[in-house]
């Protein structure tokens, strides 16, 4: 699985999450949310080409379980699990670069 456009109908629970096996990235944010939607083009490229990532769209927002778990403050923010435990986190990424070097715990093993 690699880009995702849509963000969930439900978000996953926290234990849901920290099962996840392999590698994931969960970005926090809205679809109306203008530091979201500018960061787009940057997380599709640089998720695009790892088939080997699930990349998982939550909406978040006040009172949401999830984003409150990983104290998510700002929008878009990534967080990068590896077997359901977090090893990077870009917050409001402005280039693909931020990005790469958020992935490279990923990239040890690719």
């Amino acid at each position: 699985m690699t880009f995702s456009h849509q963000h969930l109908a439900q978000e996953p629970s926290r234990a849901e999450v920290d099962a996840l096996p392999a590698y994931t990235v969960i970005e926090f944010g809205t679809p109306w949310c203008p530091h979201c939607l500018g960061a787009q083009p940057l997380i599709e490229a640089a998720l695009s080409p790892r088939a080997d990532i699930r990349h998982i769209k939550v909406e978040d927002g006040p009172g949401k379980p999830l984003g409150r778990s990983y104290r998510i403050k700002l929008w878009p923010t990534l967080v990068v699990l590896k077997d359901g435990q977090e090893v990077a986190r870009v917050v409001r990424p402005t280039n693909a670069a931020a990005i790469a070097t958020a992935l490279e715990p990923l990239s040890a093993a690719h």
